[in-house]
């Protein structure tokens, strides 16, 4: 039996590579199991420092199918990627697909398999920011209601897909694959050279990512985002990976830098790994890395005005700041002054979620 994970976005391939990993396991241990486990990338994200960088930290192999389906409205992407996943499933006849999280690739994907018959599996179900303005929202709620096997991260999932009338025989909770790739590579992360690269030690830096368009669309926003920065920097050097959108805006307004705003590429999963762990704060407003700085206990300050991930802030070391920047820098400096909250690590956020996964899939399937 073929079994196809679909890839688009980097957060997809931090969650997928555990269940690879747990497959060739499997597969190892079990070989009178005729089972395949094949990659099909669909090209949302395109640029290599965005995508194959990842591919090659997380020692995952090239994928099978690449459906090269690049930029576009999200009508246009969705679509692309549709016409295209139609003809792999078609060539395949794969008795499942394994989705992961709430990305363009995820919802498409999971329509054409649905409409073909064939069995959907949705890693990282249930999460619900309750913004239906944000598509990743509308994208998450349309997959769960058309997958067949539903793994949760966390017990708010559970609760949501209870709510939403979903059949609790499809519901399994797991934990939390991109966890699992956390675990893995902490030791590959610890001989990284990157803290040299940026000359900064002891902690005693600030850590940025912003993607969403609410953030670094505007004009105005990312103005005052910068300026924010820019006075940060007085007291910490800042490490800001960009976007490629949000470097093309910043360029356009002649934003000038604080000389300790140090704006850099995108950067690898290992290395990106090796300054969260290090940052004596993050600020964000990405869904995967409020966890991944819940795990690890580092401060992380979220600008949104929700999350879908509500126990990084009820169990972990996530603050939900808002859009508003003056609450926001408040917050940071609280941090920075040292008051910050004593984290705990969530349940079966142990690193063998991969593992649970690949046992449930082989057994019910």
């Amino acid at each position: 039996m073929n079994i196809i994970s679909v890839v688009g976005a980097r957060p997809n391939f931090m969650k997928m590579a555990p269940i690879n990993k747990a497959f060739q396991k499997y597969l190892v241990n079990n070989p009178s199991l005729s089972i395949e486990h094949k990659i099909c990338h669909t090209g949302q994200h395109y640029d290599a420092k965005m995508s194959d960088v990842f591919f090659d930290d997380l020692e995952l192999p090239r994928p099978n199918y690449y459906l090269g389906a690049g930029s576009g409205s999200h009508a246009v992407q969705t679509a692309r990627i549709m016409i295209e996943f139609e003809k792999v499933l078609l060539s395949e006849k794969p008795g499942l697909i394994l989705v992961y999280g709430d990305v363009n690739s995820t919802v498409a994907c999971s329509l054409v398999a649905s409409k073909m018959g064939i069995k959907i599996a949705h890693v990282e179900s249930g999460l619900r920011s309750f913004d239906r303005t944000m598509p990743e929202e509308i994208n998450r709620v349309l997959t769960d209601h058309l997958s067949d096997y539903l793994f949760v991260t966390e017990q708010s999932g559970i609760d949501n897909l209870n709510h939403e009338g979903i059949s609790g025989d499809k519901i399994f909770f797991v934990g939390n694959t991109m966890i699992d790739s956390l675990v893995s590579y902490l030791p590959k992360a610890a001989l990284s050279k990157v803290l040299d690269t940026f000359n900064i030690y002891n902690s005693r830096f600030i850590l940025i990512t912003l993607h969403r368009p609410s953030n670094v669309d505007d004009n105005d926003t990312v103005s005052q985002v910068i300026a924010l920065l820019n006075q940060l920097a007085e007291l910490r050097k800042i490490i800001f990976p960009v976007h490629p959108r949000t470097k093309l805006t910043i360029q356009r307004n002649n934003l000038e830098l604080n000389p300790n705003l140090i704006l850099t590429d995108p950067v690898g999963y290992i290395d990106f790994l090796a300054l969260m762990k290090n940052a004596e704060v993050v600020i964000t407003d990405s869904g995967g890395i409020q966890e991944e700085t819940t795990f690890l206990n580092v401060p992380c300050i979220t600008l949104r005005e929700n999350t879908e991930r509500p126990c990084t802030i009820n169990i972990g070391t996530n603050y939900l700041v808002g859009r508003n920047l003056i609450d926001a820098k408040k917050t940071i400096l609280k941090v920075l002054n040292g008051e910050i909250k004593n984290g705990k690590i969530p349940e079966l956020w142990d690193g063998a979620a991969g593992d649970r996964i690949v046992n449930i899939l082989v057994n019910k399937h």
